[in-house]
């Protein structure tokens, strides 16, 4: 059965950050199913939410961002009520696809992310067969 590995940004134990997703307390790891099945892996520490960013670079610091994603590299999908700027580089420069779930409940974007599985799995088959290593610029 196919299933993907989805890391939502959280605030709370049953609410999405609405925060950039670098600065999120921890992430909830789903395994999400086509099936519609649902299971939680494991609440993981935001180990980068405390990194200085570079006083020039501000939001988007390509140091934080790399420090994110390190924590994060089994993972598929990336879920977030919304995304800072390096949105654009987790698009253009990564193996990661970004989900917007357009809510900060757990449960609504976990269904939503269920709704669009057939979506989400071939964006991120489509990134593999590219191989976009994780890259600061």
């Amino acid at each position: 059965m196919r299933c993907l590995k989805v890391a939502f940004g959280m605030e709370g134990e049953e609410t999405l950050t609405d925060a950039h997703y670098g600065d999120s307390e921890f992430f909830a790891i789903y395994e999400i199913c086509e099936d519609g099945s649902v299971k939680l892996l494991e609440k993981r520490p935001n180990r980068a939410r405390d990194f200085e960013e570079k006083h020039d670079e501000g939001h988007g610091d390509p140091g934080k961002f790399k420090a994110v994603l390190g924590q994060l590299l089994d993972v598929d999908v990336l879920a977030a009520f919304r995304m800072g700027p390096n949105f654009l580089r987790i698009r253009d420069k990564t193996d990661k696809v970004a989900f917007f779930t357009r809510t900060r409940d757990l449960r609504l974007a976990l269904k939503r992310a269920v709704e669009n599985f057939e979506e989400l799995w071939e964006q991120v088959q489509e990134k593999r067969t590219v191989k976009k290593p994780i890259d600061e610029g």
